[in-house]
């Protein structure tokens, strides 16, 4: 079989005795399920008695796309009488002993450490449209080869496949990728349409007429950009969020405070005049007291009222608004009510963190909020947790929640401090006196 260049650059990598993980891909229409399921027709030929596995975010979508290709792959390759497959165990077995695992890699609640893949021994893994696995599903599988590497003289070898997607497929190999910080160990393979002789030109057209995220993500290839309609807050508009040329400082000043919780985190401060960041500060591991202390510093420099500023009232955060006296912000207490006239309105939100989260970047979205950065790392880190803002149960009706701080962490691996003391400037908004009047619902 026929192989295009940026496979066969793949399947070197997946040979060497250097290179453990290689991510595929980049765009629609490069073969990488092809590419993973030849990988593993051929191990499992070049290997007998050996054990493989193929997953993906959930079994159903791998029996309906993968697993096709692969059949479709055997059967090119003349190999249809080489393996018996068991849709019940969901196990290829091939004649001379070796196996291919079908597994499912969603990050179920019931299962948050995939305890269900503790036992399990293998040689190698293919794991199909990674980027929406978790990188704990990951590291996890990676964690279980180690069946007859030593028999074969064989290292621990992984391959993951692909579209561009802004989560921890971006952090751990598109950007090091870029930036030339690649480990050794970690190889990126950047396939496009164009780099595929065999797409149909029409299909190659149909592509430049997707909209404007959907074409540079999957024909152009472009990691920046990101289609997930559940996405509120746009790569455009987060350029604009740290390019404020259009805002001015002006009005009232206020601070917001994101607490690091049982010393894990960081403690960020935001201080803010009106909708414009005009600076942002960082506490590593820090006590109460010196939480305390750092924020009057910051009140007495830029002059904000006691009542203008808000903490994060969870866990530790308790204890810095009892000691500086400042407003507290609760995450999972009820939304606040909107109060138009003499009526109030109950907002259609689960809570006053997905609220004010929301609100704040329909806010950026609309280019009313900026941030003065001139920190690179601040920059990078902060648009990262502005890109996993995203509305959760997009499909379902019921109130409108955004996806929880525990999915974001298993995404991009830290836990998203800055967008915490980002959205708590919203809730400013929601207390202003005026035609919108509001209160608190219970708790």
């Amino acid at each position: 079989m026929k192989l295009l260049q940026k496979q066969k650059n793949a399947v070197y990598y997946l040979k060497d005795n250097t290179t453990e993980e290689v991510l595929y891909g980049g765009a629609a229409g490069g073969g990488k399920s092809k590419l993973g399921c030849l990988w593993l027709i051929e191990m499992c030929q070049k290997y007998p008695g050996t054990r493989w596995l193929m997953g993906r975010s959930k079994l159903k979508n791998l029996r309906e796309t993968t697993l096709n290709t692969f059949l479709e792959t055997v059967t090119e390759l003349g190999l249809a009488n080489q393996f018996r497959y068991n849709a019940q165990e969901h196990i290829f077995y091939w004649n001379n002993g070796s196996q291919i695992l079908l597994k499912d890699l969603y990050l179920y609640p019931s299962d948050a450490n995939f305890d269900s893949l503790g036992s399990l021994e293998i040689t190698g893994a293919f794991v199909d449209e990674c980027n929406q696995v978790s990188y704990t599903a990951w590291q996890v599988v990676k964690s279980r080869i180690r069946y007859k590497l030593t028999q074969y003289s064989l290292i621990p070898k992984m391959l993951g496949t692909c579209n561009p997607a802004k989560n921890w497929t971006y952090k751990e190999f598109y950007k090091p990728f870029r930036d030339k910080t690649l480990p050794a160990y970690r190889r990126f393979i950047r396939s496009l349409p164009a780099d595929n002789p065999f797409l149909p030109k029409s299909t190659l057209t149909s592509m430049l007429r997707f909209d404007k995220v959907k074409k540079e993500r999957l024909y152009f290839g472009n990691w920046e950009y990101d289609d997930d309609p559940a996405t509120l807050i746009d790569a455009d508009s987060i350029a604009d969020y740290f390019n404020p040329s259009h805002l001015k400082p002006e009005g009232s000043k206020f601070m917001t405070i994101d607490v690091a919780r049982k010393g894990k985190d960081k403690t960020v401060f935001r201080v803010w005049h009106g909708w414009l960041c005009i600076h942002r500060a960082a506490m590593e591991i820090s006590t109460i007291n010196e939480i305390v202390d750092r924020a009057k510093v910051l009140q007495k420099k830029h002059a904000i009222p006691l009542t203008h500023i808000i903490a994060d009232e969870d866990g530790v955060g308790g204890g810095v608004i009892d000691y500086l006296r400042c407003k507290g912000f609760v995450n999972n207490s009820r939304p606040i009510e909107i109060k138009d006239g003499t009526t109030y309105m109950t907002p259609n939100f689960d809570n006053l963190k997905s609220q004010c989260s929301i609100k704040m970047a329909e806010k950026i979205a609309n280019r009313q909020a900026g941030e003065i950065c001139t920190d690179a790392t601040v920059i990078e880190i902060t648009s990262e947790e502005m890109e996993q803002v995203k509305l959760k149960d997009i499909d379902k009706d019921g109130k409108q929640a955004i996806i929880p701080k525990d999915h974001i962490k298993e995404l991009i691996g830290r836990s998203p401090d800055e967008w915490d003391s980002i959205m708590m400037r919203y809730w400013f908004e929601l207390k202003k006196p005026g035609k919108l009047d509001v209160r608190f619902v219970g708790r």
